[in-house]
């Protein structure tokens, strides 16, 4: 029997392994996937998550990865600069803001768990299916092979944390009549772009709305021959009149004649969207979705971690960093309280209402306040072009 068992090996199921192995606690990561890969694109890891992911060893390997950002800027649909604000350790914080692949930090990580814990404490191809039955002792979790979907040998340990996504089955079964996550109203292509730097090369950017197209655009990467890669998320208000939101996969393939047309003249003296987008490498597709925050994540000896305890829209950089905090809380819990019950409890106090108040502000806008207002402004001078917030047609055939 496992002392814990975490269900997922996304970002923050290893983070929660490394973090558990530091303070003496075995765990064993179970990955429905074959292979622990790259989902989505680049990422932003916020000066709070770095102070934990510091805290594991990690910062020296990260920075080599990544872009250490400057600055956050906002800008109007015309390119029209309306704020400037320095950033991590720019900002006199104590750890940076690094802007980086996903595929990389994950990879950090993944390699980081290899080598402390031991290849034997990573299974990937187990799909949780769900928990059979718990006691005061142990709790038994069943499994499917998923490239085969044959029924696994159950698992037992002594405590099970479920980090396994918004989809989470262990989720779905303390919740089995919560339905399907809430769709913002919003839809994102998410690309990286390998070209010359803009700016300082090293500005995360903000510009326009989802109502009237948004790009949200930093380099995550920077090469010998000066060229950045850099990451895009473009955001625009889409119906569900099609139910396309059924398809959430964040590695679906999206296609740059989709949603070009919406920032067709969005060519500023600092960059040209519709070329950046045009000469993507890679695009995805996925809606913006969360679900509503929960009265409990805890029952027995299971508790949710991450996007299975509070998904939240991907706007403000928050979503990975968030599971990042609730891995060091958990494991600090779990290491000073011998009940595992008692330590949920605790780490539940500490992390449930933070993010409950981060999916709700994050509905409201988050960071788009500065934005809205420079549109609000605009509007009075540019009108916005006829058919903008058009329905995407390949979205609508998907």
């Amino acid at each position: 029997m496992s002392d814990v068992i975490i269900v997922g090996g996304g970002i923050g199921g290893l983070t929660l392994a490394l973090a558990l192995d530091k303070v003496g606690i075995a765990s064993t990561i179970y990955e429905a996937t074959t292979t622990i890969q790259e989902v989505g694109v680049g990422i932003n890891v916020l000066p709070y998550a770095m102070r934990v992911l510091a805290g594991l060893g990690l910062e020296e390997e990260l920075a080599r990865r990544a872009i250490a950002t400057r600055a956050s800027a906002y800008f109007d649909r015309c390119g029209h600069l309306l704020d400037q604000m320095p950033v991590g350790r720019f900002a006199g914080e104590a750890y940076p803001q690094l802007s980086i692949r996903r595929a990389e930090l994950q990879t950090a990580l993944l390699d980081a768990v290899g080598r402390r814990l031991g290849p034997d404490h990573i299974r990937t191809g187990w799909e949780c299916t769900g928990i059979s039955s718990q006691d005061d002792g142990e709790v038994v979790l069943d499994f499917k092979d998923r490239r085969t979907g044959q029924k696994r040998e159950p698992q037992r340990a002594a405590v099970v944390i479920a980090c396994d996504g918004i989809h989470s089955k262990v989720r779905q079964q303390f919740y089995p009549h919560e339905g399907p996550p809430r769709y913002s109203g919003v839809f994102m292509w998410r690309g990286v772009t390998r070209r010359s730097r803009f700016l300082d090369g090293a500005t995360m950017v903000r510009v326009g709305l989802p109502s009237v197209g948004k790009m949200v655009i930093y380099p995550v990467r920077s090469y010998d021959d000066g060229t950045q890669l850099i990451n895009w998320v473009a955001e625009v208000e889409v119906p569900d009149s099609a139910g396309f939101c059924e398809k959430r996969d964040w590695n679906r393939a999206g296609h740059a004649t989709d949603f070009v047309d919406v920032f067709a003249d969005w060519r500023f003296d600092w960059l040209d969207v519709p070329e950046l987008i045009r000469d993507a490498h890679t695009i995805l597709q996925f809606p913006m979705m969360d679900r509503d925050p929960l009265p409990r994540w805890s029952f027995g000896r299971v508790t949710l971690l991450g996007d299975a305890a509070h998904p939240l829209v991907p706007l403000g950089s928050n979503g990975a960093g968030q599971a990042i905090l609730d891995a060091e809380v958990l494991a600090r819990e779990l290491a000073s309280l011998h009940d595992p019950a008692s330590a949920f409890a605790r780490y539940e106090s500490i992390r449930r209402p933070a993010t409950a108040e981060i999916v709700i502000s994050d509905r409201a806008g988050g960071p788009d306040v500065i934005l809205q207002q420079g549109e609000e402004r605009l509007r009075l001078l540019v009108p916005v072009p006829t058919g903008r917030s058009a329905f995407p047609r390949a979205v609508e055939a998907a």
